[in-house]
């Protein structure tokens, strides 16, 4: 599989990663099973597909103790992304960069990854209370310590970051400039997908021009872009779609057109509607890396299928072609 760099730290992964986050939380929790997130993990592995991206608040901790079993024996063969900066309480999740807290952290997800080093280390958000430098310095002293590889940083809500007249990650840039005086940032994530490209504005260029890696999530619209989903289906109560604007009944019939629109490039190379999806987020820059999430192991075979898509110059403009879609994901 083609080889893409993160940033400072000339840190080599796959050209599709695997987001883990549904495997344990925050989706459909009949379908979230132990075994099949081992097999899901592992085929992704034998597919090509390397890095793999948790958190230490998804479940919390549980996904992270699940990457870290699927991992046994196998852990050479992966690049192993994780974050912390943010704590989950009942219905509230509040940000903590305190840098002794983020020094614990740090030690709790090595033991629950069952590792002695975390390839990329991520912040979640910036405490609003603790200078995000400081926040910063401490997660540099763990790479210094060895237990970090590289340092990473997740981009802010959108809703967060806006000011009359601003762009939607004027925020994250500004944050990035701070860290970047304090630690070299190896990779940024945020949101990009067909249905949410505000990333090329801006961000995705600031990270271009600085050799940062820019790993992509929700590259398929939560599910929406797989074609796979359709309105009104419903969604269990704890999962987040339940409760976002995007996934009314309403919305999704609304937005359609971008799924049939996939479809159409699909059919002309026999491919799927999630393929074409994730082909066009790594046409827009040799250090964009998609990491979609999934749990199921065709379909964590099938995205790492895209790597081998090429997109045309008439595919290209086609998608460029299509509605904006309704509402915003922050």
């Amino acid at each position: 599989m083609e080889r893409r760099s993160l940033g400072a730290a000339a840190l080599a992964v796959g050209a599709v990663g695997l987001g883990c986050m549904p495997m344990s939380w925050a989706y459909s929790a009949s379908q979230q099973r132990g075994d099949r997130a081992l097999r899901t993990v592992h085929a992704a592995l034998d597919a090509g597909v390397d890095l793999l991206d948790t958190a230490d608040m998804y479940g919390p901790f549980t996904n992270e103790l699940l990457v870290g079993r699927a991992l046994k024996g196998r852990r050479a063969k992966a690049f192993v992304s994780t974050k912390c900066g943010l704590l989950v309480g009942d219905q509230h999740i509040v940000a903590n960069g305190r840098p002794g807290y983020v020094r614990r952290a740090c030690d709790a997800s090595l033991r629950r990854l069952q590792t002695d080093v975390i390839d990329l280390y991520q912040l979640h958000r910036a405490d609003p209370e603790v200078p995000v430098e400081e926040t910063w310095g401490a997660m540099a002293e763990l790479v210094g310590a060895g237990k970090v590889r590289a340092l990473g940083l997740c981009a802010v809500g959108a809703r967060a970051s806006r000011r009359p007249g601003a762009r939607m990650h004027d925020g994250t840039i500004r944050q990035l400039e701070r860290v970047q005086q304090v630690f070299p940032v190896s990779a940024v994530q945020a949101e990009l997908s067909v249905w949410s490209p505000q990333a090329l504005e801006s961000l995705l260029p600031w990270c271009a021009a600085r050799g940062v890696g820019f790993l992509a999530a929700m590259p398929l619209g939560n599910g929406f872009l797989t074609g796979t989903l359709t309105p009104g289906q419903g969604f269990e109560p704890e999962d987040l779609r339940a409760r976002h604007p995007r996934f009314t009944a309403e919305m999704m019939a609304a937005n359609q057109p971008l799924v049939v629109g996939l479809r159409r490039v699909a059919e002309r190379h026999g491919a799927t509607p999630a393929q074409v999806a994730l082909a066009w987020v790594l046409h827009q820059g040799p250090q964009v890396v998609p990491v979609p999430g999934t749990k199921r192991e065709h379909w964590a075979v099938e995205n790492a299928g895209a790597a081998g898509l090429s997109l045309t110059a008439r595919d290209l403009a086609e998608i460029d072609r299509l509605p904006a879609a309704r509402e915003s994901w922050d």
